[in-house]
């Protein structure tokens, strides 16, 4: 292919990045240019992103990589976390400022929309409609899945009917000039939302007619690769952006991340490791068994129509909030610090249950891991900044145990025996954990990229550039991420962008 660039946007609940991807038809690389901070904001007791912030973060890294690619973009891709939407009105306009999943809002929702979805079946109406659900979505039961939200929405009468986008979607659609063309929803991204058929990979009208949610709100569905037309706005009018399409990689960032490994076998296994760790293996077709369901797994999509069989496990968010705590007392403490005494600490005996949902809240979350360990008939331990280091490698060994636990789960439920096991995303650069669950799962670990979400939305890209009007395939992908995988990263050379 030609000289190609592309810029993909990959929004984290922590922090987000804009890259610039570039082939000059030998050699491909990846070039960080802006990275910018984000985080939920409360208010009125509820926690709410924040699209300003997200909009000027990423509208900063478009300007900034128009400075260092003036000869031409060729098009822009949005990856970010899956679940949380935008809601808007008639005419497109923001109606209010997203939810966070992790607001409480949804905490009493699932099992009254089981009850809608067993409706008339028996007495055992929550469970069967619960399992109806899974039969039709293939997803695990989390609460802040989107069809959740939506019913809490209409449980508290906020807008009945309002059109809504998923996040990444929605910074498409407003690069697109908010034209109707532009609003989509992504299909890797869409399955997420426990709204979509896991066979016929469209939405249920079964999910929205029993859940009371109304069909004609919700976008119509595309494929990763997918070109969405012409960027519009302020931005096109500069030289660099005279000819940009946007184009819808994988909008789920795990998407991404899983399109970003160069592995075409059927015999590994991965774990995207961030805030969130997704541990899983890629499948041809959906795997919904009575044993899938009782596991919790997961069918999301992934690029070429294929399925990210995972389930989600609690992540590095354990570590976040306590470092929150910690450096209030200690400034200086940083996780090289932390990583440094917990290779010198004896294997813990405390294995903490990370998935417990209290742990998937914020705030003061050492006295909540100490809960956790009394509850379990552990001893506490102190929660001052003094015991960081302590209380870091419980969270370490109890990550990567049940790393390991879901690992076997995962080739029960599959029948796979797995070879390798690919660590993407942050988590891929932490050596210390990276040791523990090779020694919990006995599999030969391979540590992919850090930014691996980057390189899988900039392949997708490359990838739809090269087919023209065929279909993105995942062999044309992975080849791109090969390609990717193998150029380093650094950061843009100008003074002016903000690493």
């Amino acid at each position: 292919m030609r000289t190609c660039r592309s810029i993909a946007i990959d929004l984290g609940a922590e922090s987000c990045r804009v890259s610039l991807g570039e082939w000059d038809g030998t050699r491909a690389e990846v070039r960080l240019v802006h990275r910018f901070a984000n985080g939920a904001v409360e208010r009125g007791g509820h926690l709410y992103w924040d699209l300003d912030r997200l909009w000027q973060g990423a509208e900063q890294g478009l300007r900034l990589s128009a400075e260092l690619a003036t000869s031409g973009i060729d098009s822009i891709g949005v990856d970010g976390w899956a679940v949380d939407y935008v809601r808007l009105d008639a005419a497109g306009k923001v109606l209010d400022q997203p939810f966070c999943y992790r607001d409480r809002r949804t905490e009493s929702v699932m099992e009254e929309v089981w009850a809608r979805m067993g409706a008339g079946a028996s007495q055992q109406g929550p469970e069967r409609g619960k399992e109806r659900l899974y039969q039709l979505t293939g997803i695990q039961f989390l609460r802040f899945n989107t069809l959740y939200q939506l019913y809490a929405d209409r449980r508290d009468r906020l807008e009945p009917g309002a059109r809504w986008l998923n996040i990444p979607e929605y910074l498409l659609y407003r690069l697109g000039g908010a034209e109707p063309g532009a609003a989509v929803a992504e299909y890797t991204n869409a399955t997420h939302t426990q709204l979509v058929d896991v066979r016929s990979r469209n939405w249920s009208d079964e999910i929205f007619e029993r859940a009371g949610l109304d069909r004609s709100a919700a976008p119509s569905m595309v494929r990763p690769g997918t070109k969405l037309g012409a960027l519009k706005g302020v931005l096109a009018s500069l030289p660099a952006y005279r000819a940009t399409q946007l184009i819808a990689p994988a909008c789920h960032d795990t998407g991404s991340a899983v399109a970003g490994i160069p592995d075409s076998g059927s015999d590994w296994a991965f774990i995207s490791s961030g805030t969130w760790s997704l541990v899983g293996a890629v499948l041809d077709e959906p795997c919904t068994t009575p044993a899938a369901l009782r596991e919790n797994f997961t069918n999301e999509g992934g690029v070429g129509g294929r399925i990210r069989f995972l389930k989600n496990v609690n992540g590095m968010w354990l570590l976040q909030e306590c470092m929150r705590e910690w450096t209030k007392q200690r400034p200086d403490l940083t996780l090289s610090d932390l990583l440094t005494e917990c290779e010198q600490r004896p294997r813990p005996q405390p294995i903490l249950p990370v998935d417990a949902p209290d742990l998937l809240l914020p705030g003061n979350m050492p006295a909540r891991i100490n809960r956790e360990l009394e509850s379990a008939g552990y001893r506490p331990i102190g929660g001052a900044a003094e015991n960081a280091g302590e209380m870091a490698n419980v969270i370490f060994f109890s990550l990567a145990a049940r790393y390991a636990q879901v690992l076997r789960a995962l080739g029960e439920v599959t029948g796979r025996r797995f070879r390798r096991l690919y660590v993407v995303g942050g988590g891929s650069q932490n050596v210390y954990l990276n040791r523990l669950i090779q020694e919990h799962t006995g599999i030969e670990l391979l540590r992919g990229p850090a930014e691996s979400s980057t390189i899988g939305n900039l392949a997708i890209q490359f990838a739809a550039l090269e087919a023209g009007d065929a279909a993105v395939t995942p062999d044309r992908v992975a080849a791109w991420a090969a390609r990717f995988g193998q150029g380093s990263e650094v950061e843009a050379p100008r003074s002016g962008a903000q690493i």
